[in-house]
């Protein structure tokens, strides 16, 4: 079933008391529609504009970006570095390994909890799921860095970002650790704001 069929226009229209061929249509022209009625509609049914809208899309009315704009200025754990970067690592171009946090916790987790520590039955066990855990996210990362590839060489040339999206990506090549993590971490607030993370895998 398509996001499409999720959407229902009567739902907003029955609630704002509008005939069913107001215009502008809630199906046909839902960011019109949204300008018009978004402050009067409740979060549940805001909710189904999403089946028919991309992030993006709704970036062009100026309360979403002032909503998203405040969630990010209360600085919350989701776009933090390090969750940042495991939803999203194809943003980051840092150079270390990847996967090393996980496998730490996954080496943490068998040596401590499982079988409750017991050490004679746990053994080297914490050692060998940490670097599988390791390795699995590297794979993960790796793969979706492929893909993100993959993807950027086939874009149709109506699609093609402009200048300014370019040099907003554009990476800082020559600086220290924490200045790219600083730059990586104001790259997914400005994304996040404009609609343009992708969905984590």
């Amino acid at each position: 079933m398509s996001s499409r069929a999720l959407f229902n226009k009567s739902l907003a229209l029955t609630y704002l008391g509008l005939p069913d061929d107001y215009t502008p249509s809630p199906e046909s022209d839902p960011i019109p529609f949204l300008a018009r009625h978004l402050m009067q509609l409740p979060p549940h049914l805001l909710l189904h504009f999403s089946y028919i809208t991309s992030a993006k899309e709704r970036t062009a009315l100026p309360a979403i970006r002032n909503r998203r704009l405040k969630y990010t200025n209360s600085n919350p754990s989701q776009i933090h570095f390090t969750s940042a970067r495991a939803k999203w690592p194809n943003l980051w171009q840092g150079r270390e390994r990847t996967g090393l946090e996980e496998g730490e916790d996954e080496k943490a987790w068998a040596e401590n909890e499982f079988l409750g520590g017991a050490k004679k039955h746990v053994g080297k066990l914490g050692g060998l799921l940490g670097g599988y855990e390791e390795e699995r996210e590297a794979e993960r990362v790796r793969t979706l860095r492929i893909e993100r590839a993959a993807a950027a060489q086939f874009i149709p040339e109506e699609d093609e970002s402009s200048d300014e999206e370019e040099e907003a990506e554009a990476t800082p090549d020559d600086d220290s650790p924490e200045e790219a993590k600083a730059w990586f971490e104001r790259s997914v607030r400005e994304r996040l704001i404009y609609g343009l993370l992708e969905a984590s895998s």
